[in-house]
C-alpha cells in the first residue's frame, strides 16, 4: 500500500485491517499518536486524514487511500507551530501522553474557526486528560488563535 505521511510517500506491506495507529507507530516510527483505549473514545492517537481529526486507532488503513496523513510530528518540523509554542508557554502537559492528539484536535479547531469561543473549544476538544489540564489546553489554545 502507498500512504502518504507528512508529505513523503511510504510503501507499507501490512494487512489492509491494520489500524492507521500501528502502521504509524510500528511500521513508520511515528511514535508521537500515542494508544490510549483502542476504541476511539480518548483521543491520544489523534492524526489529520485529509486535514480533518481522526483517531487513527479506528481507521483501517485500507479506509485511508491515497489521501494525506498529519501526524504531530509532521505539523512542524522544529516545534515551532503556534499551538506547540502556546503549549510550551502555557505548561499544558504534565505526563505529556495525551498531548500530541489534544495539539492535533487543536490544530483542525483553528483551522476551520480561526478565533474559538470557549464552547468552540469545549465541542471540538472531546480528548481525555488524566491529568487534567483542560484548562491549561483552553487558554492555549486561545494563545495561538491571537497569534
Amino acid at each position: 500500500m502507498r500512504l502518504q505521511v507528512n508529505g513523503k510517500f511510504h510503501e507499507v506491506d501490512v494487512d489492509p485491517d491494520t489500524p492507521l495507529l500501528w502502521v504509524l507507530r510500528d511500521t513508520l516510527g511515528l511514535n508521537g499518536s500515542k494508544f490510549g483505549c483502542g476504541v476511539g473514545f480518548c483521543g491520544a492517537c489523534t492524526v489529520h486524514v485529509d486535514g480533518e481529526p481522526v483517531t487513527s486507532c479506528m481507521l483501517r488503513i485500507d479506509e485511508v487511500g491515497g489521501r494525506p496523513v498529519t501526524t504531530i510530528e509532521g505539523l512542524s518540523p522544529d516545534a515551532t507551530h503556534p499551538l506547540q509554542r502556546a503549549w510550551i508557554a502555557e505548561r499544558v502537559p504534565q505526563c505529556g501522553y495525551c498531548q500530541a492528539g489534544m495539539i492535533m484536535a487543536a490544530a483542525a479547531l483553528l483551522k476551520e474557526k480561526p478565533k474559538p469561543t470557549d464552547a468552540d473549544i469545549d465541542e471540538a476538544i472531546q480528548n481525555l486528560c488524566r491529568c487534567g489540564t483542560y484548562n491549561r489546553v483552553r487558554r492555549a489554545i486561545k494563545v495561538a488563535a491571537n497569534g
